[in-house]
């Protein structure tokens, strides 16, 4: 005849449904407070021959219930499994779904292609802080606290010696403090000045690049951009202009023939048939001493150029704040 708590556990386990369950059954039967458990704790008040007795069958009982558990535990497992894969199921008869790739910012696809052109040229890349000291943005580009060339940038200003940089030339001065020429790097990144139209948003992207060694010319100048001025563009006409900057002398500002009308004068251009594009000048002497080189040794030509700008002409875009509304119908043209 069975033994009635083995009777009654087959019928427990029988009626198990889920892992939960099992665990508090093993509790019932086999835990700290279990029945049987309790039973093997009460055989010192046996005899020595009712405790061999009972002792073999409590024994033989619990190593029934702990692999009888076990194998339920496993047939359980394997259930959930099943269920998780009908429920998972995937016919790989079925077409698949159409999905989209994404691509490439305009003026991010213009940045690249700008950092490759230079590349080419070996110039290596080079990047500095976004929040920037007055000291870099400023006084060492040969740019005093009372000198009237800070009018021409609309500064952010974080405090009275910190500023969101208005350029990426900070970078040069900082390449300059740790490294000795030559140097041929350009610096990519984004700008901050307090402006806002169709032409100018608050924040935007520059390239500016510096070379320096000691016989570097305004030829080598002229020979570097506009290389990449027809690389970027095509076969166009480029043209120098003098202009003033505080960080360079002589400073030229670099033109190109109107992409639009092809110089004939158009809206774009104001009939002119030129589209200013980068500002350029050899590397002011100021410059070379606040980094620490020494005086009359060595020369330099720096450069910079608006990426949204270049974007704008090179895709025939007239309107700046395109490129930051997020507009799918305007992104997916590129």
């Amino acid at each position: 005849m069975q033994d009635p708590l083995k009777q009654s556990f087959l019928k427990d386990i029988n009626d198990i449904s889920s892992i939960q369950e099992l665990v508090n059954l093993k509790a019932k039967y086999i835990g700290k407070k279990g029945i049987i458990t309790e039973k093997i704790k009460n055989l010192g008040r046996l005899t020595p021959e009712e405790r061999r007795s009972q002792g073999k069958i409590l024994n033989e009982l619990k190593g029934f219930i702990e692999e009888t558990i076990k194998n339920k535990e496993e047939e359980l497992k394997q259930k959930e499994i099943s269920e998780i894969l009908k429920k998972e199921f995937i016919d790989i008869t079925l077409p698949g779904k159409d999905f989209y790739f994404g691509g490439s910012h305009p003026v991010n696809k213009t940045l690249l292609e700008i950092i490759d052109i230079f590349r080419e040229l070996g110039f290596t890349v080079e990047e500095g802080p976004e929040v920037e000291l007055d000291y870099y943005n400023f006084e060492a580009l040969n740019i005093p606290k009372d000198h009237p060339a800070r009018d021409m940038q609309d500064t952010f200003y974080v405090s009275e010696d910190v500023v969101l940089r208005t350029h990426t030339s900070p970078v040069q001065v900082r390449v300059m403090e740790n490294k000795k020429p030559p140097l041929r790097f350009i610096s990519p990144g984004k700008v901050y000045r307090c402006d806002s139209d169709v032409s100018h948003t608050p924040m935007f992207h520059q390239v500016e690049g510096l070379m320096v060694d000691e016989d570097v010319s305004f030829s080598h100048l002229k020979g570097v951009l506009v290389y990449f001025l027809r690389r970027l563009f095509g076969d166009i006409p480029v043209r120098f202009r003098p202009s003033f900057f505080p960080f360079t002398e002589p400073s030229t500002e670099i033109d190109i023939g109107c992409i639009i009308c092809g110089g004939n004068g158009c809206r774009v251009c104001k009939g002119t048939g030129w589209l200013e594009v980068l500002g350029a000048g050899m590397v002011h002497p100021n410059v070379f001493k606040f980094a620490g080189y020494p005086e009359g040794r060595y020369t330099g030509f720096a450069f910079g150029m608006g990426v949204e700008r270049l974007t704008m002409l090179k895709y025939g875009i007239d309107d700046i704040r395109l490129f930051f509304e997020n507009d799918i119908r305007f992104l997916r043209q590129f």
